[in-house]
């Protein structure tokens, strides 16, 4: 599945660059504009993709407010307004507007990380995550990550792993994780899924302990409850 994209209006080059940075770590895909007119055609081009917008006011064309007025003609993407612009009066304004969030500068950027989170939450666009001291487990892309680096998983590992991670601490039977996983009608061996773990426990490291296995029952993943 593809990662969330963010649209940047920022006419700051170095601010810009940070938080370009800061969003891709943040595994977003970005896209960036810095001026009115280029965000406009960007976001016309890719309304369908970009699911966010940060919005700065301050831009060296049209105002950060046209902007915002021209995409509310065509979209209700969320949109958070980025402005050293502080008094309650333009802070108002913004919403009137049609703005979602409005951040004062300067800010901090895991400030802007909560905010962006917010936001897709309550639009029902965040990405859940599942994390398990090194692992964490991205729902939204179906991707695992270990320390932050990539770990390439087929379908059923990565279906394996969610499964235990969902039900960490608890001590599951084979025949439970093949109904789980496999779903009902499956009709191959029940030792597929001791396979499947070895492939797993190869790929996260032997020495990391995640999956251990009950004997004569079945698997625990993390400490059993």
């Amino acid at each position: 599945m593809k990662n969330i994209k963010i649209m940047i209006v920022e006419d700051e080059p170095k601010l810009l660059k940070t938080m370009t940075d800061f969003l891709a770590l943040q595994e977003y895909d970005v896209e960036y504009a810095s001026d009115g007119n280029s965000a406009l055609t960007l976001f016309r081009e890719k309304k369908q993709e970009i699911e966010l917008i940060l919005l700065d006011l301050m831009l060296p064309d049209i105002s950060g407010y046209t902007v915002l007025k021209e995409i509310r003609k065509i979209s209700e993407v969320p949109v958070i307004i980025l402005s050293a612009r502080s008094a309650v009066a333009d802070q108002i304004s913004g919403f009137e507007k049609g703005a979602d969030d409005y951040i004062t500068k300067p800010f901090s950027l895991s400030l802007v990380k909560m905010h962006i989170e917010a936001l897709l939450k309550r639009a029902g666009k965040m990405r859940e995550v599942l994390e398990y001291r090194e692992l964490r487990l991205d729902k939204t892309s179906q991707k695992l990550y270990k320390n932050g680096t990539l770990i390439k998983t087929t379908r059923k590992e990565y279906e394996l792993l969610l499964y235990f991670m969902e039900h960490g601490g608890m001590i599951l039977q084979r025949n439970v994780i093949l109904d789980a996983v496999w779903e009902y009608d499956y009709e191959g061996d029940i030792r597929t899924i001791d396979t499947l773990v070895k492939q797993l426990r190869k790929k996260l490291g032997e020495e990391c302990n995640y999956i251990r296995t009950v004997y004569g029952v079945g698997y625990v993943f993390g400490e059993e409850q």
